[in-house]
Order: C-alpha cells, then structure tokens, then sequence
C-alpha cells in the first residue's frame, strides 16, 4: 500500500511540473494535448527511474497505457468482428453484416507503437477499422503482429507479410467476398514503416502486386539513418512522442544493447560504408523550403559503434534506402504528416521521392497535427484533431477502393 501511495505522489509531482511546459500556438484544444502530453512525459521519466530501480523495464511501464485499452471483439449492429488467426499470427477481422451484390474493397491495418507497444484490438484502432468497415462498407484487418525487445527485427514486419500473403489468397478474398483489385494496406507511425516495407517486398510478386491497389500511410516513421532532420529538431520534446522517448523505444527493434540507443541519440549509431545509403534520406534535397527553416544538412557520424548492426542499412527497416527504379511500380499512396511531430519529414521526404518518380500521391499535412492523434480519437480524449484526421483518411479510401 505505501508503495502504491508513493507512485502515485511521484505522479502527481511529475505531472504538476510537465502539465506547464508550453504547447505550440496553433493546436486545437491546446489544455487537452497539453494535459495528455503531461501524462506521457510523467509516464516516461517514471519508467526511466523504474529501470535505474531494477523494478521494471521502460517499455513495460509505458505499455500499461496500451494494455488499459485492450478490448474484446464486440460485434455490433452493422459489423461482425472476430479474433481469429491467419498463417498462425493473431488477427482482428471486421465484416460488414449488409448483403453486397457485389465484391467488397479490404483494408489491411497495422498498428504503431514503435515496434515494442500496442495491439490492433486497443479502443482506438479497434474504433477506426469498425469505422473503416461501416463506412466503406469493406473487410478490415488489423494485424497483432509480435513485438520488440521479445521479437527483434525482423519479426514484424515478417508477421505482416504472413498475414498478407495470407489475406491475398484466392480461396480467402472469395471467403470473405474481397474485390482482388480493391485492397489497401495502411499503417500509423511504426505500423506505417512495416505497411511501407511489406509493400515494397511484395511489389515485384506477380501473385501479389496486382492486388495491392493502395497504401495510406498517417504520420509514418520511414528512416533510422539521420535522427537529426529538421522535424526531430524543432519537435525535439513532443508532444507526445519526444525524440527521446522514440529512440528509447525503437531501438529495442534492433538490440536491447542501449550502448545503440546513445549512439543514435547522437546520430553516431551509422557502419562505415553506409555513406552511400545518404542521398536517399538528405532532407536537404527533398523537403520544400519552408520545412528547412534555417537548419543546415549536417551528415550522420559514422563509425562511432564498436558493434555492427546491419539492419541500419535494410530497407525493411530504413523503407526511404529503396533506390527511385524501386519506388516507380509502387500503387497509389496516401501520406499524412503532422506538423508538430519528429517523424515529419520522413513522410516529407517519401511523398516527393514518389512523385518525382511518377507515382500518384495525395498527402495531406496537419498544421496543427501532433504524432498519434489518432489513438485520441475515443473518449475520454475525443480529440477533434483526431476525428479530423481519420475522416481525412476514410475520406481518402472512399475515393480510391
């Protein structure tokens, strides 16, 4: 009990102290995004202190705010949801219940959550893809993928491609009366670097390519190589996801050795010889001038590290190092970037990389928009950013399945 009073006390002295550190102007609803923003920093020092104690891991105490918002599969009115598996990895199906004359578009989800937190059946997600599946009368599915530091890379996104290839079957579209030619794989943050990267795997597949119509990627992490682009500058501490807490999180995908997590924090964590692999991510070539502001290209360090990690230059991990003859036969792409938010310019840099190679793009930038608004789409949060942006993104896939 005095243990739990303690908590609770270094809580709420945390709290008092973040709950004043300033917001930019221009967010909607400022005391809402700064009272959760406090809460997340709160959280985060607490497990950091956690740690040093030996009681838990970071991760682990960040992940009780996920593990709080898990849900049962609750059919309703209209959708027909089911817990099920496919090639043997946990998955959440949505099925409209009206009878359709015709095949129905499908699209497959994947969670963020930095590789280490968060499932597909969280109260947001789960209330997205029901919205998805009632408004455009399709099959969703969200994938609960196996999670860092118990599964490194690349587990993952190996997961997503098994259940992929899985849903893109004949014998399963027909099952679930899915149009082959109208299916769409989306992701938010780290879900959309492995919705990016399970795209660009199977994009040269003859049995799959022709059935992966769209990609719609929201606030998505792209690139590992620079941690020092202008977006992680400005947006340093948040809101909500701080670069610090991003790299405290992500590198647990590649090692659990936080040796890697202090390089990366200096932007020493890049081999010898990956030098070649920078013109693909110089956001002084790709980013329109007014996201530069007054920052100057300065190229990541390389060879600080004693160990060598050779995910750093794969593009499963890193989808921005696939060269432009790659890019071009990618399909139809959404991209929304936030403003206020570290992994602005890696879907910055991707939308014109894509268009620069002919591909067609519709991106849509949140001047006020923060990293995760869309798991504040539920109450009690309910966050008008976040309906804004899921019904940018429905709108988007209502035009284009």
């Amino acid at each position: 009990m005095g243990y739990k009073i303690l908590c609770f006390g270094l809580f709420c002295i945390l709290f008092a102290y973040y709950i004043y550190i300033p917001m930019p102007e221009n967010i909607e609803e400022r005391w809402k995004v700064q009272f959760l923003d406090a809460g997340v920093k709160t959280l985060s020092l607490m497990g950091k202190m956690f740690e040093i104690l030996g009681l838990m891991k970071y991760e682990d105490v960040l992940s009780i705010i996920m593990k709080v918002q898990l849900t049962k599969p609750v059919s309703d009115e209209n959708i027909t949801v089911i817990d099920t598996d496919f090639s043997d990895i946990p998955v959440r199906l949505y099925l409209p219940k009206r009878k359709s004359e015709k095949q129905r578009p499908a699209v497959i989800f994947i969670h963020g959550g930095a590789f280490t937190l968060g499932s597909c059946k969280m109260l947001p997600y789960d209330d997205l893809n029901r919205w998805t599946a009632n408004k455009l009368d399709a099959v969703v599915v969200g994938i609960d993928y196996r999670l860092a530091p118990q599964y490194p890379f690349p587990t993952a996104l190996e997961d997503c491609v098994l259940v992929i290839k899985y849903f893109l079957q004949d014998t399963i579209l027909k099952k679930y009366g899915v149009d082959p030619t109208r299916i769409c794989i989306s992701g938010d943050s780290s879900g959309g670097t492995l919705a990016t990267a399970a795209i660009q795997l199977l994009q040269n597949n003859p049995e799959h390519k022709d059935k992966i119509k769209a990609q719609a990627l929201l606030y998505p992490a792209l690139q590992f190589i620079d941690t020092l682009m202008p977006s992680y500058r400005i947006n340093e501490h948040g809101p909500f996801l701080s670069r610090e807490i991003a790299i405290k999180l992500a590198y647990l995908y590649v090692t659990e050795d936080t040796a890697l997590a202090q390089a990366i924090q200096r932007n020493e964590h890049m081999p010898k010889g990956s030098r070649h692999l920078f013109k693909f991510v110089n956001w002084s070539d790709f980013l329109p001038e007014k996201y530069k502001k007054n920052y100057v290209y300065t190229e990541p360090t390389l060879g600080k590290l004693n160990v060598f990690y050779p995910a750093f230059l794969d593009s499963r991990l890193s989808p921005l190092l696939v060269n432009d003859s790659q890019l071009q036969s990618l399909p139809l792409t959404y991209i929304l970037t936030c403003e206020h938010d570290i992994l602005r310019d890696d879907g910055l840099i991707y939308s014109t990389r894509l268009r620069n190679v002919g591909v067609q793009v519709t991106h849509d930038h949140i001047e006020d928009g923060v990293h995760g608004a869309i798991l504040l789409i539920t109450v009690p949060c309910n966050l008008h950013l976040a309906v804004r942006i899921k019904d940018k993104y429905i709108s988007w896939l209502e035009k284009n399945l």
